[in-house]
């Protein structure tokens, strides 16, 4: 039976702080968790630990090196790549970072376990993605059936996986967490951990095309926006 203790995964991006936000505004008791895990993004956990002060709950960083296993632009002396949205979702790109749902998903089990908390959310969705296999609905489904076999608060409570955000799109996204009041201009998506935004990487092209198709503008900079939402300002006169 589900209680009303929710440990939520945290990555300071635009859809892990919307799932906060809608956890708390369904009653939730949230414990959100991040992860340092040698990713080239770092900046993103300075992202999460503003948020959760923004909403006054308390942020737990959980330490791991993937870098020992690379294998990823993410975690290994690989670069970012550059493409357009055209070619995204077409194949898993090198910025998937290998198994990494499914080690964050364990230790926030572990850790549900330690405070019974039996409610897993991630805001992961599988629309509007960049292909990585560890975001389909069936990969959570499976992994919710691994964590009631194989813990003891899944076997006496059962544990939940909640993906809200599954079948949304960006644009969805945007609405629904302007809606819920969610500080964007406090996140971080882009995969190179500069001072700005790049604007070219996957996770900007998905978070910009987000914010157009919801006739909302982004909150942060950007080092350089694509054409598609360098017209959409112009259009809008905003440059």
């Amino acid at each position: 039976m589900a209680n009303d203790k929710a440990v939520i995964l945290i990555s300071g991006g635009l859809d892990s702080p919307t799932v906060l936000a809608y956890a708390l505004d369904n009653g939730y008791k949230v414990y959100p968790v991040s992860f340092d895990y040698g990713q080239r993004h770092i900046r993103e956990l300075q992202s999460s630990e503003d948020i959760c002060n923004y909403y006054g709950v308390k942020l737990k960083k959980i330490k791991i090196d993937m870098t020992q296993i690379g294998g990823s632009a993410l975690t290994d002396k690989i670069d970012v790549p550059e493409r357009g949205l055209e070619n995204i979702e077409k194949e898993i790109p090198v910025t998937y970072v290998p198994a990494r749902n499914t080690i964050f998903i364990s230790l926030a089990a572990a850790y549900g376990e330690t405070i019974k908390a039996n409610s897993i959310f991630i805001g992961a969705n599988a629309i509007d993605y960049s292909g990585y296999p560890d975001c389909r609905p069936e990969f959570f489904n499976t992994m919710e059936k691994t964590l009631n076999l194989g813990t003891e608060l899944g076997i006496t409570d059962g544990f939940r996986i909640m993906v809200p955000l599954q079948y949304l799109t960006k644009s969805d996204i945007v609405k629904l967490g302007r809606r819920l009041g969610v500080p964007y201009r406090l996140t971080w998506s882009c995969y190179n951990g500069r001072d700005k935004a790049c604007g070219k990487c996957d996770s900007c092209l998905l978070r910009l095309k987000g914010f157009m198709e919801a006739h909302d503008f982004d909150d942060i900079e950007y080092e350089a926006y694509p054409e598609f939402y360098s017209e959409y300002l112009k259009s809008n006169g905003k440059i």
